[in-house]
């Protein structure tokens, strides 16, 4: 299937975008709210459908709700009547191909995101210890396609 396809973490909501427009950062307090995180990401997503499951919603304001799997959390859209639905990148199967060209919410910036970059690394003792445990984890995540059925059948 052409397009862009992506959807929650446990796979519950799935969506496709036949095309993408603009893919922005925003820094409001919303969006911090909303994804728990420094700021949201989204693209503009266009000829767009829910394909399994459907969001729940929060009216974070009177112009825009935001859509998100009610089974896992995820943090899935922003939805106004003004605008196209705008779609979570990181929700996208291939997030790492839409590429932010705009920042907007500026006057709420957290003063140290910029500083992002520069902060050290874990050291090479604690970052052997994290491999274990990474090597001892299952992810029971939505693998990063669609699929016929989710949970896979035992």
């Amino acid at each position: 299937m052409s397009g862009w396809s992506g959807g929650c973490q446990c796979g519950a909501v799935r969506f496709h975008a036949q095309s993408l427009g603009r893919a922005s950062i925003c820094h409001c307090r919303m969006c911090q709210k909303a994804f728990g995180g420094f700021y949201g990401p989204y693209v503009d997503a266009n000829g767009f459908a829910w394909t399994r499951g459907a969001p729940k919603y929060f009216q974070s304001s009177n112009l825009i709700k935001r859509g998100f799997c009610g089974d896992c959390g995820t943090q899935l859209s922003f939805e106004s009547p003004k605008w196209t639905i705008n779609i979570a990148i990181g929700a996208f199967d291939r997030a790492a191909e839409i590429v932010p060209a705009l920042q907007v919410g500026m006057e709420s910036l957290l003063p140290y995101v910029n500083d992002l970059p520069r902060l050290p690394e874990r050291p090479p003792e604690q970052a052997s210890k994290m491999a274990e445990f990474y090597a001892a984890l299952v992810s029971y995540q939505h693998p990063d396609h669609d699929t016929a059925l989710w949970p896979p059948q035992t």
